[in-house]
């Protein structure tokens, strides 16, 4: 199975995944819990499978966040709410919001069912040795609700790809601020959008302009080269090669069949505009590859 599947299934579990973020419902869970802020509630709920985990593991495992940004948000979130409570409270506010989104029709099919055991098999089978998130996404119990199994599954298969993209970062020397640096270069999502929710300042993002240049990987005036396009290819290559092993284990048939189950789901959160344009991701309604 080539490499690339790893890629095209990421565009059809990112934006089912991307729910958690973008909802009211799930806003409003982590303010019921007395959650104070968007950012709280984020860091919060993505980092809760960690247990109560201090603002610079988080930093460390989640890379492109200014520290001071994480440190704003926890330790100070596990004293208003444990880990296991923001846990039930995010369940409930995904089965809520993939209820309001997909219907209840769809909700209670049998090819969301069969979509959910697919991919916890997936998932299951994730490699998540020497990956943080990943490894404890993965130890969470399986959820009685199929589309609540569906997206914890789809959350443990993209915080796995995540943890390898860290790595792939880490091993080609590109620190938190020249990655999105870099990622904005390449048209994915807007230079100061990134900056401004990663909260790193001005002169931070000057200096990894300069490194990128001094890389030769981004022109004068901030855009891409051929050689930093052939860095960014390959780095993303490499991301793909380390995701693919849940994918290989599923095998082709059952991979090619999640896909086609996800596609609409996936259809349904992009056209739904849930997801807003420049997210940091970069997913937008053309996002969309082939498993072919």
């Amino acid at each position: 199975m080539s490499d690339s599947v790893a890629r095209a299934m990421w565009e059809r579990f990112e934006p089912v995944h991307q729910l958690v973020y973008f909802t009211a419902e799930v806003r409003e869970a982590m303010d019921a819990l007395g959650l104070r802020g968007y950012w709280m509630g984020y860091f919060a709920q993505r980092a809760a499978p960690l247990g109560p985990a201090p603002a610079s593991v988080v930093s460390s495992c989640f890379y492109v966040f200014h520290p001071d940004r994480v440190a704003r948000a926890l330790p100070d979130a596990w004293a208003l709410a444990s880990p296991q409570q923001v846990i039930e409270a995010r369940e409930r506010a995904v089965d809520a919001a993939m209820t309001g989104l997909f219907g209840a029709e769809v909700i209670a099919s049998a090819e969301l069912a069969e979509a959910a055991d697919l991919a916890w098999e997936a998932a299951r089978a994730a490699d998540t040795a020497g990956r943080v998130l990943g490894a404890a996404n993965q130890a969470l119990p399986r959820p009685a609700q199929p589309h609540v199994r569906l997206w914890q599954a789809l959350t443990t298969l993209r915080e796995h790809r995540g943890d390898g993209h860290v790595a792939v970062l880490v091993g080609r020397r590109l620190g938190p601020v020249e990655a999105l640096v870099l990622k904005s270069a390449t048209g994915e999502t807007d230079a100061e959008f990134q900056r401004h929710i990663r909260q790193w300042d001005a002169g931070q993002w000057r200096l990894a302009q300069a490194e990128l240049r001094g890389r030769g990987w981004i022109d004068g005036e901030g855009r891409l080269t051929g050689a930093g396009a052939a860095a960014h290819d390959a780095m993303e290559a490499d991301t793909d090669d380390a995701a693919a092993v849940p994918w290989r284990t599923l095998g082709a048939d059952g991979t090619t069949r999640l896909a086609h189950l996800l596609e609409p789901l996936a259809r349904r959160v992009l056209d739904s505009g849930i997801v807003p344009a420049g997210n940091p991701v970069g997913l937008t309604r053309t996002t969309w590859g082939t498993t072919g």
